[in-house]
C-alpha cells in the first residue's frame, strides 16, 4: 500500500482531499489527521474491521480502548446509552477542545472500538481540518495517536509518515499541532467523575465546572493489573528508542547529578541528551541539549516534549535525562507522559 501524503497550506482546507479521506474511511480504510493535541490515526468507529485495522497498524494491544471523535455535540447521544447531565456541562465549557469523556456505550459502537468495555470514550476536537474530515467520514472516527504503539506521539506529519508509511491510505498534513499532549480523559460513569489521563484541561479547571473530581491513582503509577479504562493507562507509552531517566530534587542537586551521569555515559561511549529549560541550557554538555522554553512555561514544555523525544531518536541518542517538573496545572500531564516515556525510571537526589 502506498500512503498518500496531502500537504495543505497553513490555515486552508483542501476540500478535494477531505472528500477523498472521507471516502477512504467509509470504505474501511485508515487516514491520519491533525488535531489540536497530536496527530490521530482514524478509522470508522462503528466498524469492527476498521478498529482491528487501527490496532494492527499501530501494533497496539486490542484491550486498549480507542477514542471516538465526533464533529457535533448532538452526535454524542447516538453512541452513548444515556448522556449524563455532566457531559453537556463539560461540552459547553470545553468542546470543541482537548477533553475526552467516558460514558456507557450504545449498542451501535462495537466492542472492537472500546477494547471490549461497555463504555465509550468521546471527544470533539478543536481543529478545522479534523472537524471537516470527521464530517466527510460520516461523523464517527475512532482515532488513537498516529504512531507505532509505545513510541512518542506525533506532533508533526513527518513522524506520522515515519511510523505509518505503507500501513494507511492517507496522511492529512496540518502542520505542527498546538498543544502537544493528548486530551484529558474524564470518566463520567462513576458517582464522582474521575480523571483517568491528565491533559491540557486540568484537574483545577474541571473542578471549577463540576465541583468534586477525583484523580485515578494509576495516572502516576505503573504495572497495574486492571484492564485499561482509557488509552495510555496500562501499557508503556511515549518512549524514545534510547533510555530516558528523570532526576528529581533541588535544582542544584539535579544539575550535579545529571552532569555526573553525562560524564559517566561519555566515558562509556554513549551518545547523550538532556531536556532542559532555556535558563539552564548552559549548564550541561551533551551530544544533544534540547530546550523546552522557560521553566515556568509548562504549555511550551508540553508542546515540545514529544517532538524532542522524536528528535533524540533521529539523532540516535542512547541516554537522556530530564528534571522532574512540578505537578500542578498542565505540569501533571507533562509528568504523566515523561514517567511513562521513562518507564517510571526516576532518581531522587
Amino acid at each position: 500500500m502506498e500512503t498518500k501524503w496531502v500537504k495543505s497550506p497553513e490555515g486552508t482546507i483542501d476540500k478535494v482531499a477531505m472528500a477523498e479521506a472521507g471516502r477512504i474511511i467509509r470504505a474501511g480504510g485508515l487516514v491520519a489527521f491533525p488535531t489540536e493535541t497530536v496527530y490521530g490515526l482514524g478509522g470508522d468507529a462503528l466498524s469492527p474491521d476498521s478498529s482491528r485495522k487501527i490496532y494492527a497498524a499501530k501494533g497496539r494491544p486490542s484491550d486498549n480502548p480507542l477514542i471516538v471523535h465526533i464533529c457535533r455535540v448532538e452526535d454524542m447521544a447516538r453512541i452513548v446509552r444515556e448522556v449524563p447531565p455532566q457531559a453537556y456541562v463539560l461540552a459547553e465549557h470545553f468542546w470543541p477542545g482537548p477533553l475526552t469523556m467516558i460514558m456507557k456505550k450504545a449498542d451501535i459502537v462495537p466492542p472492537e472500538t472500546t477494547g471490549g468495555l461497555d463504555t465509550v470514550a468521546v471527544r470533539l476536537p478543536n481543529h478545522e481540518v479534523a472537524l471537516e474530515f470527521i464530517r466527510e467520514a460520516g461523523g464517527f472516527v475512532a482515532a488513537p495517536s498516529a504512531n507505532v504503539s509505545g513510541r512518542p506521539s506525533p506532533t508533526l506529519a513527518k513522524y506520522v509518515y515515519e511510523d505509518m508509511d505503507g500501513k494507511i491510505e492517507m496522511l492529512l498534513d496540518g502542520g505542527e499541532v498546538g498543544i502537544g499532549v493528548e486530551s484529558t480523559i474524564i470518566d463520567l460513569t462513576e458517582e464522582i467523575p474521575v480523571i483517568l489521563r491528565p491533559g491540557y484541561i486540568t484537574w483545577e479547571m474541571l473542578q471549577e465546572v463540576l465541583g468534586e473530581v477525583c484523580l485515578d491513582p494509576t495516572m502516576l503509577e505503573h504495572d497495574r493489573p486492571e484492564a485499561p479504562k482509557a488509552p495510555g493507562m496500562k501499557y508503556k507509552h511515549y518512549a524514545p528508542q534510547g533510555e530516558l531517566t528523570i532526576v528529581s530534587g533541588t535544582s542544584q542537586n539535579v544539575q550535579n547529578e545529571i552532569r555526573r551521569l553525562l560524564q559517566n555515559d561519555r566515558e562509556q561511549g554513549y551518545k547523550t541528551g538532556v531536556i532542559v529549560s532555556s535558563d539552564e541550557a548552559w549548564v550541561y554538555e551533551a551530544d544533544a541539549v534540547k530546550v523546552t522554553g522557560e521553566k515556568e512555561d509548562m504549555a511550551a514544555v508540553a508542546r515540545s516534549l514529544f517532538r524532542i523525544l522524536r528528535e533524540f531518536d533521529d539523532e540516535k541518542i542512547d541516554r537522556m535525562y530530564v528534571q522532574a517538573f512540578a505537578q500542578d496545572g498542565i505540569g501533571q500531564a507533562v509528568m504523566n507522559r515523561i514517567l511513562k516515556a521513562a518507564g517510571h525510571k526516576i532518581i531522587e537526589v
